[in-house]
């Protein structure tokens, strides 16, 4: 039996990194239930109180072949270095020179910049080259 993979954020803010990860990820904020316009909508059937209404996000694979990534809110802050990261290819890896995999990765960590990323550092090492970012809650995320 095969099994499906979801991929779990806590966080503070669901809406806001759900919608960073969508930019950075070419994914898309999950639809709502079949039959309603919003998710407003589907809160609201479910009485669920306005100010709760940003305790969870998922964004999905538009080509459904990753995995849903779910952001749940959590008041516990982030204590020290993720224990698990995300890798964002943004290179064609051996198929380019070391000069142009580094130039495609940072195009790609200029567009994450713009989005609300931060860079924390570059890592260059056995002729591989990755630039470790943190997203707009200081998770860490690599760009390769």
């Amino acid at each position: 039996m095969a099994h499906g993979v979801q991929v779990v954020f806590d966080c503070r803010d669901p809406s806001v990194l759900a919608g960073f990860y969508a930019e950075v990820l070419h994914y898309k904020l999950q639809d709502p239930p079949e039959g309603l316009d919003t998710w407003e909508e589907w809160l609201e059937s479910k009485g669920i109180p306005k100010e709760d209404w940003n305790s969870a996000s998922a964004i999905v694979d538009p080509a459904g072949k990753g995995p849903r990534i779910y952001f749940q809110q959590m008041d516990t802050p982030k204590l020290g270095k993720n224990r698990l990261h995300i890798d964002v290819t943004a290179s064609s890896g051996s198929r380019v020179s070391a000069q142009e995999r580094k130039k495609q990765v940072n195009t790609e960590v200029d567009r994450l910049l713009s989005l609300g990323a931060a860079k924390q550092r570059e890592v260059e090492e056995t002729g591989e080259y990755c630039v470790v970012m943190l997203d707009p809650e200081g998770n860490e995320f690599c760009v390769q």
